[in-house]
């Protein structure tokens, strides 16, 4: 495994840059990866989408299907990719500390 290190975050990694323990989570960390994504500045939607699949992360151990995503948010997808320009499931579950995804997010 790598590690990622941007400023004072330090985290494990894996060959796709997603974090190897989520529970080690946190805001400080989800500024550091968003860099790796081209999202130099999180704004307050870029932070609904992240703690919606943080939260839905934590009690179902996967990631939301991403027409659930857009529901449960109000985001249209082109929104979620005007946000996260690598997409909900490279992007935007990076960011927010999720596995890699499997399945279509």
């Amino acid at each position: 495994m790598a590690i990622f290190e941007h400023g004072s975050v330090s985290i494990e990694v894996d060959e796709d840059g997603f974090m190897q323990e989520p529970d080690k989570w946190n805001e400080e960390v989800a500024k550091a990866l968003a860099t790796t994504e081209g999202v130099d500045d999180l704004t307050e939607e870029h932070w609904k989408l992240v703690h919606y699949l943080r939260e839905y992360y934590l009690k179902y151990g996967i990631a939301p299907m991403i027409r659930k995503l857009c529901k449960e948010t109000g985001f249209s997808l082109k929104k979620v990719y005007e946000l996260f320009p690598s997409g909900p499931a490279k992007g935007a579950c990076k960011v927010a500390g999720l596995s890699k995804p499997t399945g279509c997010v």
